[in-house]
């Protein structure tokens, strides 16, 4: 899938690099997914022949912003801003049912431990603070019966976390009964195999569309914002036709 892929750069100076990461694609070498030959982490590296520096994560399956530095000591001021907690993240996702109009899901969440790379992690960590906020942009309603109902409905979601646990986005919108479509995880089933059989969406509607933060060195504030991918595009398009423009989504 990945082979002879061009990571699209969004931002990059002396210091940062900002790539929009595909769905499908992990950020670095994981014992999640040892049979994975491609990460955005070593494919940049390759595409601008220089070592680069994670600064923060996105799921596999989550498109949008990720925000690498060219040096350690750049890596650890940023870090410092995402610490500090003032770094500002947004992100766009597609749920089942109509969410309110805006809400705050202020809801401590269990340290998620993978089986093997986090096997020797204490298993009796108190769950943390986690708080997400969140704005409903639109909603639809299909002529489709998806499981008991005879219709189904949805909306598209602006997110802005305010913590950054794994997996919060996902995890918060499964708690409030508005699961994120295209999560094979956290999702309904029966809506995943609906927008994949009659839309051919193969991956999990959740973006993150824009990053801002200060630039380490000059101070100015940065907003890098991340285009969406076809599916996510077809999917406005046939869902909620009047927000098929970046600009209506920021």
């Amino acid at each position: 899938m990945f082979e002879n892929y061009e990571l699209e750069i969004l931002y990059q100076d002396e210091y940062l690099v900002c790539i929009n990461k595909p769905s499908g694609l992990l950020v670095h070498k994981s014992m999640i997914d040892r049979h994975e030959i491609y990460f955005a982490m070593k494919m940049l590296r390759d595409q601008i022949g220089q070592w680069v520096y994670p600064i923060h994560r996105l799921d596999k399956p989550t498109s949008g912003v990720l925000l690498f530095t060219l040096d350690k000591h750049t890596a650890k001021l940023i870090s410092e801003q995402f610490r500090e907690k003032t770094t500002k993240k947004t992100y766009i996702c597609v749920v089942r049912g109509y969410t309110e109009a805006s809400g705050l899901i202020d809801h401590a969440l269990k340290e998620k431990l993978d089986k093997i790379a986090d096997k020797n992690a204490s298993k009796d960590k108190e769950a943390q603070e986690a708080i997400t906020e969140y704005e409903r942009l639109d909603t639809v309603e299909l002529d489709f019966a998806v499981g008991r109902y005879d219709k189904t409905r949805y909306s598209l979601v602006k997110v802005k976390p305010q913590t950054g646990r794994k997996h919060q986005i996902r995890r918060h919108m499964k708690h409030i009964s508005h699961h994120i479509l295209g999560d094979t995880n956290y999702g309904r089933g029966e809506h995943n195999i609906f927008v994949r059989d009659q839309f051919d969406c193969h991956r999990l509607l959740l973006h993150a569309l824009s990053l801002e933060f200060k630039h380490p060195y000059s101070g100015a504030t940065l907003l890098i914002d991340a285009k969406l991918d076809e599916t996510f595009s077809s999917i406005l398009d046939s869902f909620f036709p009047q927000h098929t423009t970046q600009s209506s989504l920021l």
